[in-house]
């Protein structure tokens, strides 16, 4: 035995330095958010991903409820190097990262479970931990709007991408679906419109509660550059919540969501965009929508894994982070 070498493996489980990348084969090992080591306790932790599982707030096709799953299974391609392609460093060098595992919530009572999320992304809060969340779909938004505006002083500013505004009304006020979440928040103060951004938009809706709106074809009709400049001049300064619905990319670089719309952004363009926006003070992040039995080749998964991965090197960035320490 003693001729054969050490070979690392289950480094989400047996790793000690949470700042490292083990060297582990993609198809091997336990599989972690980027093999990042698993935490339940927090304590010295900058930001934890933490998985969502929930679906039962779509309105078409379902299946986001593999999306954590999926999404961690992709990102083992990504676990490695220096530095993340396209910025200048590395966010494992600068913050202590770990995989928090899945919200528990009780499936057999969907009416409970946004409030469920909610306290428990507050208690992850309150140990000043930054929460990346992956869904589930985009209504697990509304819970984690909630939990940050508190923890930061409601109403707080939101970069939404989406090909939906999710701004629809709900005509019973405690509804779950998945469209209605941003009206809710809005209406409940959570969330001021008048610094927040919508990007990407392909489907109508009157009533934009105020918003500002970059929708698709303005999008395309733009360089990068420009919307970067807009976003920077609506936030400004504000403490900001980002959320990323996957189809807010065009269905040709994520089949795999639940409501796919025609004539959306391209991978590239949404990483350019998210590269532009470091120095904006970004406090908490989900990823919604990835629908693992709608996707061909993890081509969704690996699109969200990547964008995840960008929303960690924004997380490192946010100047209020750096400023809290």
């Amino acid at each position: 035995m003693t001729d054969i070498p050490e070979i690392i493996t289950d480094g989400a489980l047996l790793q000690s330095d949470i700042h490292s990348l083990p060297g582990e084969s993609t198809y091997a090992g336990v599989t972690s958010f980027l093999r990042r080591p698993y935490r339940k306790d927090l304590t010295n932790i900058d930001a934890a991903v933490i998985g969502i599982p929930f679906d039962t707030a779509t309105t078409n096709r379902p299946g986001a409820r593999f999306g954590p799953r999926g999404i961690r299974d992709a990102s083992v391609s990504l676990a490695f190097g220096t530095q993340v392609y396209g910025w200048d460093f590395h966010p494992f060098q600068e913050m202590k990262i770990c995989d928090h595992g899945d919200l528990p919530f009780d499936f057999s009572q969907p009416a409970k479970v946004p409030e469920q999320i909610e306290k428990y992304i507050a208690e992850m809060l309150e140990q000043d931990v930054m929460v990346l969340s992956l869904g589930g779909d985009h209504f697990i938004s509304w819970p984690l709007v909630k939990a940050h505006a508190e923890k930061f002083s409601k109403p707080i500013s939101v970069i939404h991408f989406d090909a939906h505004s999710d701004t629809w009304p709900d005509t019973h006020n405690d509804g779950i679906n998945h469209g209605t979440m941003f009206w809710h928040a809005t209406k409940q103060g959570f969330i001021d419109p008048s610094t927040s951004v919508q990007i990407g938009l392909r489907t109508d809706n009157q009533d934009t509660l105020g918003f500002n709106i970059l929708d698709g074809p303005w999008i395309q009709q733009h360089s990068t550059d420009t919307v970067v400049e807009y976003i920077h001049k609506i936030v400004g300064d504000n403490k900001t919540y980002l959320t990323f619905d996957i189809d807010c990319l065009d269905p040709a670089y994520a089949p795999g969501t639940g409501t796919p719309v025609c004539a959306g952004l391209t991978t590239s363009q949404a990483r350019e965009i998210l590269k532009g926006l470091a120095g904006i003070n970004i406090v908490g992040a989900d990823l919604v929508e990835v629908a693992p039995p709608y996707d061909h080749a993890e081509i969704t998964a690996l699109a969200g894994a990547t964008l995840a991965l960008d929303f960690l090197c924004l997380f490192a960035k946010a100047p209020w982070r750096k400023s809290a320490r």
